[in-house]
């Protein structure tokens, strides 16, 4: 079987993944597409993330692209998180996630409706959606809390778990959005604050063209193959969110070649995609929490020290702001009260590392200016660093 070295997987992801210098691009649709989608949990990461691999760091045409162009969209889909991917991937993510993830949040929410037993149900909640879609259409955008005032529906609360310990009084505007947002018949438009605000305003969308879900899952898999492989099937699975059938038949489809990976499990990659890549000029970057870099597979190893986890990951296994040198993950940094990037490094690296480090800490200070960021999920080395 042909083998792929670790070596050989931290050289595609620098280039793949746009990080070293010379591979970067100017455009914040082609940073999402070279990573297939951009973690949007936490708002500034997607800036983040873009920048980072962008020739000319700057805020204005990632807003662009969210809210002006509309190139690229948010989307409630793999692993049943929000990600943002092109436009022109939007209908594929849709037919192979995120239509799933929708139904399954609409199934839940009308079994809360049914077990509060006020006789709420399907028709109550189609006129609730139905009145919300009117009141934002004719507004153009609004707040969740301008949309509450509006739709007296939204207004109503509900009992959850009733009868339990868990039980709790509840809103049902915000599931009533979440839904709607899901299914992709209203999105996020410019948050109330600055580009790192996570508090949105909404506007009014429409349904993504019908793929075929089969269809889409493949060309998923072999998007992510290119950007991601080699890699393992527990790999895909756990980056999408599919059963092991679904990965199993999406890489079928898309004639996915096995590899030996360093340490003798078995990886997978596009037909073509089997020639070793020269190395790029030695790079540095400072990723943001949750950057797909660090993501992007269930097995880190190649990667990521082991010894580095405990510092670089909350208890939930979110992955914090990493420091980055050659296709590994060697530290983790933060951003001070006064604006200042500041850095630990967990491996030793050498001097001209520590001078990429230092290059990519200035670069990050010239475009975030006087933007403060606290990643949403906070790490104990990012805690640290910020004390």
């Amino acid at each position: 079987m042909h083998r792929i070295s670790d070596e050989q997987r931290r050289i595609r992801l620098g280039r793949r993944h746009l990080l070293a210098p010379s591979v970067r691009t100017a455009s914040p649709v082609s940073v999402a597409d070279a990573l297939v989608a951009l973690h949007a949990t936490d708002a500034a990461t997607v800036f983040l993330s873009a920048c980072a691999r962008m020739t000319e760091a700057d805020v204005a045409p990632v807003e662009e692209a969210l809210y002006g162009e509309v190139s690229l969209v948010r989307q409630l889909s793999m692993r049943n998180t929000l990600f943002v991917v092109s436009r022109d991937l939007a209908p594929c993510v849709d037919a192979s996630n995120a239509r799933t993830v929708a139904a399954k949040e609409r199934r839940a929410f009308l079994k809360h409706l049914a077990d509060d037993g006020n006789g709420l149900d399907e028709c109550w909640l189609a006129d609730a959606e139905r009145q919300t879609l009117a009141a934002l259409a004719d507004r153009g955008t609004a707040t969740g809390t301008e949309l509450s005032a509006a739709v007296a529906a939204l207004r109503t609360k509900i009992t959850l778990f009733p009868g339990k310990r868990a039980e709790t009084v509840q809103g049902v505007a915000s599931r009533v959005i979440r839904i709607l947002a899901a299914e992709n018949r209203i999105r996020r438009d410019r948050p109330r604050g600055s580009w790192t605000s996570s508090q949105f305003r909404w506007t009014t969308s429409e349904l993504w063209p019908f793929e075929e879900p089969a269809q889409a899952q493949a060309e998923l898999a072999r998007r992510w193959l290119r950007s991601y492989g080699p890699a393992t099937e527990a790999d895909l699975k756990w980056w999408t969110g599919w059963g092991v059938g679904q990965v199993r038949r999406a890489l079928a489809a898309v004639g996915a070649e096995p590899v030996r990976l360093d340490g003798g499990a078995t990886g997978w990659v596009l037909p073509e995609d089997m020639a070793p890549e020269p190395a790029p000029e030695p790079w540095a970057a400072l990723l943001p929490a949750l950057d797909p870099s660090a993501m992007g597979w269930a097995d880190r190893g190649f990667h990521l020290p082991a010894g580095h986890r405990e510092a670089l990951f909350d208890r939930s296994g979110n992955i914090g702001p990493t420091v980055w040198w050659n296709g590994r993950i060697v530290g983790g940094w933060a951003q001070r009260a006064d604006g200042e990037p500041v850095w630990r490094l967990l491996s030793d690296t050498g001097r001209d590392a520590s001078a990429a480090i230092e290059a990519e800490a200035s670069r990050f200070s010239q475009w975030v200016g006087q933007a403060r960021i606290t990643p949403r999920f906070r790490t104990p080395l990012e805690r640290e660093l910020t004390a």
